[in-house]
């Protein structure tokens, strides 16, 4: 196991009736605003709930953080926060509201241009303290440091990080209302967010191990009973738990990480528009057939532990853990090829000029190259 340090000081407050707890948890004497997404949250009632918390409480409201979030639309919320002298940030929304609010809470005490945040966090200092009301479960942005931003005008999208929230509350009834493609594609970001940190190298610690692979089982076991009932309660706090598990660094110490499948996915989104989620559930499966040789001990211990693969030769196996991976992706409703996406050879050609450019050398070995990222888009085309 390597070396590490962990510190995670998100409070988090779940179940039912959760989002009453805003007034006790945000100080009375904040100048508030919170940030919102497209308006959903006026149609499934949780604006109604924010608004009965804060009842007797000035605040101002930032609408319009779009999927994907815009450097170009959370420019215009830093200068409304400016303007207001805000000091504290409320996100209600998905981990895109929830990533834009980071970033807004890092632009607002910075004086230049936020996009430079983005391209290098080490120039982030003050820090406007934020939290969350999270309706979407996928990303496990309400409790980490990360935060992933879009620029239109170059049609880039990096990560970045600087802080975490200071509470984060989940209630599983705020889930009700998602459409199927949005709950589908959050399962997929879920599922690829533990395999990033769990298939890499056998052998490091078997308890993040197990700590992964009942994570990944239990997306496997409770997503047909989602697709059937989107409105139970338990699977969906299963889901939602999942999600904040998954990317909360517990199941990082100490272990090896790929991110190879996240990075690659992140140019095709910012190039096509397309959902994370989804850009995710067509790479990994060919991410995983061309890397199988240096990935075959863990896709072996994945494939027994996740899906009962046990009987036949590690190659047959393997092959059949990359395609049980697939159908998994499949059965949620989800392309798993580049042409279902209406994506071909051109956008291959520049995700590989991109790379190259940039040196770019992903993957838990930093062996991924431009030209093993050209394998892999090829595979999944």
């Amino acid at each position: 196991m390597n070396n590490f340090t962990f510190q995670n000081p998100v409070k988090l407050i779940f179940g039912k009736g959760s989002i009453a707890r805003l007034a006790r948890e945000i100080p009375a004497d904040s100048r508030l605003m919170i940030t919102f997404g497209g308006g959903s949250v006026k149609q499934n009632g949780i604006y109604d709930q924010v608004v009965a918390a804060l009842a007797g409480r000035e605040f101002i409201e930032f609408w319009g953080i779009e999927p994907n979030p815009k450097i170009e639309t959370l420019r215009k919320a830093i200068a409304l926060g400016r303007e207001h002298k805000v000091d504290f940030l409320l996100a209600v929304g998905g981990g895109s509201v929830l990533d834009g609010t980071k970033l807004i809470a890092a632009g607002i005490p910075y004086e230049g241009d936020p996009w430079e945040l983005v391209l290098d966090d080490r120039k982030i200092g003050r820090v406007v303290p934020f939290a969350d009301v999270m309706t979407l479960p996928a990303t496990g942005s309400e409790m980490n440091a990360g935060a992933v931003i879009s620029n239109l005008a170059t049609q880039e999208k990096f990560a970045f990080h600087h802080s975490f929230p200071r509470f984060s509350i989940l209630d599983p009834e705020a889930t009700f209302s998602l459409p199927p493609f949005q709950i589908a594609c959050g399962i997929a970001d879920t599922f690829v967010h533990v395999m990033e940190q769990y298939m890499t190298v056998a052998g490091c610690s078997p308890l993040m191990d197990r700590w992964a692979e009942g994570i990944l089982r239990t997306l496997v076991e409770i997503a047909p009973k989602i697709r059937e009932n989107p409105h139970d309660y338990d699977r969906m706090a299963d889901y939602m738990l999942c999600a904040t598990m998954g990317l909360n660094g517990f199941i990082a110490m100490g272990v090896p990480q790929d991110w190879a499948t996240h990075m690659i996915g992140h140019e095709l989104t910012a190039l096509h528009g397309t959902t994370h989620g989804q850009t995710l559930a067509v790479v990994l499966p060919a991410l995983l057939t061309v890397m199988q040789e240096q990935k075959g001990e863990k896709l072996l211990q994945y494939g027994d532990r996740v899906f009962g693969i046990r009987e036949g030769s590690s190659e047959e196996r393997i092959e059949r853990t990359i395609r049980a991976t697939e159908e998994f992706f499949r059965s949620l409703g989800l392309a798993t090829r580049l042409h279902e996406l209406g994506i071909g050879a051109e956008t291959i050609d520049e995700i590989v000029r991109r790379f190259d450019e940039r040196g770019t050398r992903l993957g838990e070995q930093g062996n991924i190259t431009g030209e093993v990222t050209r394998r892999i888009l090829e595979r999944c085309k």
